[in-house]
């Protein structure tokens, strides 16, 4: 019969870094197995957002815009159809979501009007805030085919010409202010290579 090990202090150290490095080891093998298709799934995600805001391309030029404020840049995708740019999604975002951070994809055509949105990442509230993405609410429809320039993309509660999402008012102004971080940028962008 095996003997009971005494309990002190020193056998509770070593039993308590065995059972940690144990649970560390099967965590970093966790994640070095998960690593690559959690980065695949994101790739495929991304390409599928740029496919839905852009219409149809056959070339793309990624390009990295910073926001001259100090503040994150933007990555754009630069299409083109047979050597003629058609349009641009930009994978824009904000910190102002209801969960934190909302990142989506904006398809611009070359006169600024937008072409259409698609949601890349987000943690708002299932339900309710999730609805912004296109396979669960009609929201984002209602940017399609709007020029920022003219169109005044806030809420109807600010004042603005956006109808909310029904119980999720910060996650629609977040959505919003993602569009309009994208426009301007869009537009500085422009303004800039025209000097």
């Amino acid at each position: 019969m095996a003997s009971k090990r005494e309990s002190n202090f020193i056998n509770m150290v070593v039993t308590l870094f065995m059972v940690s490095a144990v649970a560390a080891l099967a965590l970093g093998a966790v994640y070095n197995v998960t690593k690559e298709p959690i980065a695949l799934a994101k790739k495929k995600k991304l390409e599928a957002a740029i496919k839905v805001v852009l219409p149809e391309f056959d070339d793309i030029e990624t390009i990295k815009v910073g926001l001259g404020d100090d503040e994150d840049s933007l990555i754009y995708y630069v299409a083109s159809k047979d050597d003629k740019v058609i349009g641009t999604a930009i994978k824009s975002w904000t910190m102002m979501g209801f969960s934190g951070k909302i990142e989506i994809m904006v398809g611009l055509l070359q006169d600024g009007t937008i072409n259409n949105t698609a949601v890349v990442d987000h943690k708002e509230t299932p339900g309710l805030g999730d609805k912004m993405d296109v396979a669960k609410s009609d929201f984002p429809l209602q940017f399609i085919g709007k020029d920022p320039g003219t169109y005044n993309l806030k809420v109807t509660k600010d004042g603005g010409e956006i109808d909310a999402i029904t119980a999720a008012t910060i996650t629609s102004r977040a959505f919003c202010d993602a569009v309009q971080r994208a426009y301007d940028s869009f537009e500085n962008k422009k303004e800039n290579d025209q000097k």
